[in-house]
């Protein structure tokens, strides 16, 4: 091939591609200075959160009892005006190109940042229970350091609660990048539209899925593999799936679900009951009910 015939390749490439109906919906129109969310960026963030959150296991290793109130003041600063500037990309995204001017965006971004790094407290209190129900849940954990360090479970659920909290104050799209950065870290794929309780914990992990609509008790355990997803997806008169409704399993206290069980639709898994291995389960499991495979 000749040097003119490459660039008749390149140019029939490049007007191909130029097309408006080759790239409808598939291209992001930037408002005016206002960039997309930085998967870089919200990597930091959530390393900061994590070493605010657990100070010593991340971040900073030197931290002790003298110099912790330092280390997270200026993480914590630090992870703020990170998520403004994060905070503002993700609402400019949810806009259309002529809504909102870029400092009424910027004050709304300062706003919910602030709300966030007041629910950092009570996360950290919850995310304690978490680590607590991992050492009693595992005879191989020797300590709670172990647990913060090694398991998988601890930096999903982590990016969860962040994720969870970013969501329930309207900050969009951020909250779904997050919980997928754990999802490629650890395996472990939760929604941050999930509702979870305290002293929750997934062993080994990887696999576990969890859904939007997903209402999750106290005190639950989850074993690889399990899936809480949805039976199925109602549609409009269109013929388009119905957004927005509940259809994944509500799970009560004190429930354990075992490796590769698969939970679909909106049932209930009644309070201490437990799901065995390898089950399909599309009915109501009564409180105190031990469901397993049957015998052939």
């Amino acid at each position: 091939m000749n040097p003119q015939s490459y660039i008749q390749t390149l140019t029939s490439a490049v007007e191909q591609l130029s097309e408006a109906s080759s790239y409808t919906g598939l291209c992001h129109n930037h408002r005016q200075g206002q960039p997309l969310p930085s998967a870089e960026q919200l990597t930091r963030i959530v390393n900061l959160a994590r070493a605010i959150l657990f100070p010593g296991y991340f971040g900073n290793s030197t931290v002790n009892a003298q110099t912790v109130t330092y280390h997270i003041g200026v993480n914590v600063e630090q992870l703020y005006h990170l998520l403004v500037n994060q905070i503002q990309a993700g609402l400019a995204f949810d806009l259309s190109e002529d809504s909102g001017d870029a400092e009424t965006l910027c004050e709304q971004a300062r706003l919910l940042g602030a709300q966030f790094i007041a629910r950092l407290p009570e996360m950290r209190r919850t995310l304690a229970t978490d680590v607590e129900a991992a050492y009693n849940g595992d005879p191989a954990a020797t300590n709670y350091g172990e647990v913060i360090c090694c398991y998988p479970a601890i930096r999903a659920i982590s990016n969860y609660r962040i994720a969870h909290e970013l969501l329930t104050l309207g900050v969009p799209l951020i909250p779904r990048i997050i919980t997928e950065m754990a999802h490629s870290e650890t395996g472990i794929d939760i929604h941050p539209g999930a509702s979870i309780g305290h002293h929750f914990t997934i062993d080994h992990g990887t696999g576990v899925v969890i859904g939007e609509t997903c209402i999750i008790g106290n005190n639950v355990k989850l074993y690889q593999g399990v899936t809480l997803g949805a039976k199925s997806f109602p549609l409009d008169e269109d013929g388009n799936p119905i957004k927005g409704i509940p259809r994944h399993p509500i799970l009560e206290d004190d429930v354990i679900v075992y490796s590769n069980a698969t939970i679909l639709g909106r049932i209930t898994i009644g309070r201490g009951a437990t799901v065995g291995g390898n089950i399909w389960v599309t009915e109501d499991v009564p409180a105190g009910e031990r469901i397993v495979q049957r015998r052939g």
